[in-house]
């Protein structure tokens, strides 16, 4: 279990480097209202996006062997942290240009409190290394039709009017956290063929979805990151993400959490906290910042639209 620990954790580390990197490298890329891989080819010619795209390898690799040793329902929650080392490496770019402030330490705090409360109440263990055949039919059918409709709502289609780049980003965002999930999950499939060496990692059909999945999650991160702020996508990768993981671990794996009421009550309690700090390190200053809102910046800044904060200082009339 220790070995999982510290394999997830590093994990984290990778996939907070990707995010930041992917969301630096989409900036400023022009968008349409559809989807498609042109985006993608926009992307490729920016370094800072290929750094993501490896950090975002590494992540997936480390992920793997962590999912060997460990649950779902250990390993995803654990990656949840990713936001807040995000929200470290925001703070150290931009500790000049935004103020930090008290609720950005409390949400910080909040986000580990809720994990580790979360992990020790549930203790999830035991499972099954395949999960059966009809099993992940069901999970596939069902996590399509939910990437699906939060894709027809972030699209405008449907019953759904269109809405904002924050809503579009967001919505988004709650489509890319299920994927990942589900990535999660198929990856943790995978995991359990790798002791039979390269011939039966190539020969399982968990590698051939892997793929699959994972392109379509890449995807929707690219859309979802490049259509509004981190604070309005952010929030859906990081909780929807372990959660979704966590569940198809139980339904599909057949892992066990606990599930007395006093300790249901206290992993509602610990999920509660996990995302009050993810909803408040994604509206950070050090994430609002790139928007220019007026209250994040110190003074001798003021947002101008359209535009990156200059110093009025360096600014000539």
């Amino acid at each position: 279990m220790e070995k999982a620990i510290l394999l997830a954790v590093a994990a984290s580390f990778c996939t907070a480097t990707a995010s930041v990197a992917q969301r630096q490298g989409a900036r400023g890329v022009e968008t349409t209202g559809g989807f498609g891989f042109r985006l993608i080819l926009r992307l490729v010619g920016r370094p800072i996006w290929l750094l993501g795209i490896a950090s975002m390898i590494a992540g997936f690799l480390f992920q793997l062997i962590a999912l060997r040793y460990g649950a779902l329902a250990l390993v995803q929650p654990i990656l949840a942290i990713e936001l807040l080392l995000v929200f470290g490496y925001m703070a150290v770019a931009g500790r000049r240009r935004v103020r930090i402030r008290r609720r950005d330490w409390l949400a910080a705090a909040a986000m580990p409190a809720g994990i580790a409360l979360f992990l020790r109440l549930a203790a999830p263990s035991g499972g099954r290394l395949h999960g059966p055949s009809m099993s992940w039919l069901l999970a596939g059918l069902i996590t399509l039709c939910v990437v699906l409709l939060a894709v027809a709502a972030a699209s405008g289609r449907g019953p759904w009017p269109g809405g904002s780049s924050t809503r579009r980003a967001a919505l988004l965002g709650v489509a890319t956290g299920v994927a990942w999930g589900f990535v999660a999950a198929v990856i943790k499939e995978l995991s359990s063929h790798l002791g039979g060496g390269v011939g039966a990692v190539f020969t399982t059909w968990s590698l051939y979805l892997l793929v699959i999945a994972g392109a379509t999650a890449m995807l929707l991160a690219s859309h979802a990151q490049a259509a509004g702020t981190l604070a309005a996508s952010q929030p859906g990768f990081t909780i929807l993400d372990p959660l979704w993981a966590s569940l198809l671990g139980v339904l599909v794996f057949g892992e066990q959490i606990r599930t007395e009421p006093w300790d249901l009550a206290g992993e509602a309690l610990a999920l509660a906290l996990l995302i009050a700090g993810v909803s408040g390190l994604s509206r950070s200053c050090f994430v609002l910042g790139e928007l220019g809102v007026p209250e994040c910046l110190p003074a001798g800044q003021k947002a101008v639209a359209g535009s990156e904060r200059i110093p009025e200082e360096t600014r000539t009339s």
